[in-house]
């Protein structure tokens, strides 16, 4: 596609008022009026015969897997032609979707010697996925008279996704086991119930762990020991309805719960667990089947990356119910999710009720940060005093819902978001030591 620049629009438009002075100042035929015209369209020729030809325009765009939300990670582009030169080359990179308005700004270079990089800057604003549509080429010939354009589909999607930087190295601290001159290996003995070998009976060990069948054979009290379980299934499912999209410290609340529960799933991965994760919102939308090893990490990332925000009621009945009938065996169920007072929770209750029965249900919230500056802000004048006691009451049918829970026999962590990460690991590791599942 080829166009003429504003420049070369803006000495073209010259040539009216140049037409009017020599017909009425200098009573010139109309044969002159033709002139300056045809002079331009010579030049716009000639600019666009040592324009870079489109044909022999190679293009290498390299887009990056994933873009970890506050890193810079930009996609390179690289461009090559067999004719030798100079040229200025503008690029730009079309979106589609939700994260369209948070696409890369046009970046403009000089080609020399007939190759051209560039790096195209991709700052999504938020987690979610982004789909190149088009790529936009634009180079101008040297008397900046001719453009060209060049428009390239991709139709390639990339996973906008939290950022993990410092989760690896965080984790890593729930598997280092020091003593004082150095490292040592620990086989994690006592702390779960699969069954590792037996051992004589020591004083302050647990009288239920007593082998009395082999002890009478042996004449000498024997007792199991136990190791901790590697194959347990944890499931990681998220609320994605309309309380989820409240903001929390400057991002929604569904997204402090993504970063939280892929430190979990990283943490599960590295003990041996399989994890797996599902969302729902009027019923369950996905379903990700639990895997094992560090390598099923990076679906666990793009399972996230694609939870979409949706503006319903959450139908806790339906999708809950749904997501037991596909585990097929005892799990550890992590149900991110958000309520506000005891009329909403009703159905989260009866549907987290269904699932207890059968699985470990670990509930995870975060306060409201408004509710609880409300309730401690001091009482100026009857407005403040007012907001005060509406957000108590908040404060307190909140704490009735999460005693509720507690004697349903779930376990509960509502934490700050700055907190969730290290709660829900300790809540995690808890669970395991003790031998819920």
């Amino acid at each position: 596609m080829v166009r003429p620049t504003p420049f070369m629009a803006a000495l073209f438009f010259l040539s009216v008022p140049l037409s009017a002075v020599l017909l009425v100042g200098f009573n010139s035929s109309y044969a002159w009026t033709f002139v300056y015209p045809a002079f331009l369209l010579c030049l716009f020729a000639a600019d666009f015969s040592m324009t870079v030809p489109a044909g022999s325009l190679g293009v290498d765009l390299d887009l990056p897997p994933r873009l970890p939300l506050g890193d810079d990670l930009p996609a390179s582009l690289t461009l090559t032609s067999k004719r030798r030169g100079e040229a200025r080359f503008d690029a730009k990179l079309e979106f589609e979707g939700e994260l369209a308005d948070t696409g890369a700004p046009a970046v403009a270079g000089l080609m020399g010697g007939g190759v051209l990089s560039l790096r195209l800057p991709l700052r999504p604003g938020r987690r979610g996925r982004l789909t190149v549509k088009n790529l936009w080429l634009e180079w101008f010939g040297p008397l900046n008279l001719c453009r060209r354009v060049r428009v390239l589909p991709q139709g390639r999607a990339l996973d906008c996704v939290q950022n993990i930087r410092g989760l690896h190295e965080s984790a890593l601290t729930f598997f280092t086991r020091e003593a004082d001159l150095g490292l040592k290996s620990q086989p994690f003995r006592g702390e779960g119930t699969e069954f590792d070998s037996l051992v004589e009976y020591r004083q302050g060990m647990d009288n239920r762990y007593i082998d009395w069948k082999r002890s009478a054979r042996y004449h000498k009290l024997l007792a199991k020991d136990f190791r901790q379980e590697r194959n347990n299934q944890i499931i990681l499912s998220f609320d994605t309805g309309r309380l989820m999209r409240e903001q929390a410290l400057g991002l929604p609340k569904l997204d402090h719960y993504v970063r939280a529960a892929l430190q979990m799933g990283w943490v599960g991965l590295l003990s041996g667990d399989l994890v797996g994760a599902a969302d729902f919102s009027l019923s369950l939308n996905s379903f990700l089947k639990p895997g094992l090893g560090r390598a099923f990490f990076s679906r666990l990332q793009s399972f996230t990356a694609g939870l979409l925000y949706h503006a319903s009621e959450t139908n806790f009945i339906a999708g809950l119910t749904e997501l037991q009938g596909r585990l097929a065996r005892r799990s550890l169920v992590v149900v991110f999710t958000e309520f506000l007072d005891q009329m909403s929770a009703e159905f989260m209750l009866e549907g987290l009720a269904l699932l207890v029965r059968r699985h470990v249900v670990l509930f995870v919230g975060t306060p409201d940060p408004l509710v609880d500056a409300l309730r401690d802000q001091a009482p100026r004048d009857l407005r403040a005093m007012a907001e005060s006691v509406i957000a108590d009451s908040f404060a307190r049918d909140r704490a009735v819902v999460l005693e509720r829970l507690a004697r349903l026999g779930v376990q509960t962590v509502d934490v700050p978001p700055r907190g969730l990460s290290a709660a829900i690991l300790n809540r995690y590791l808890s669970i395991k030591q003790r031998g819920l599942l």
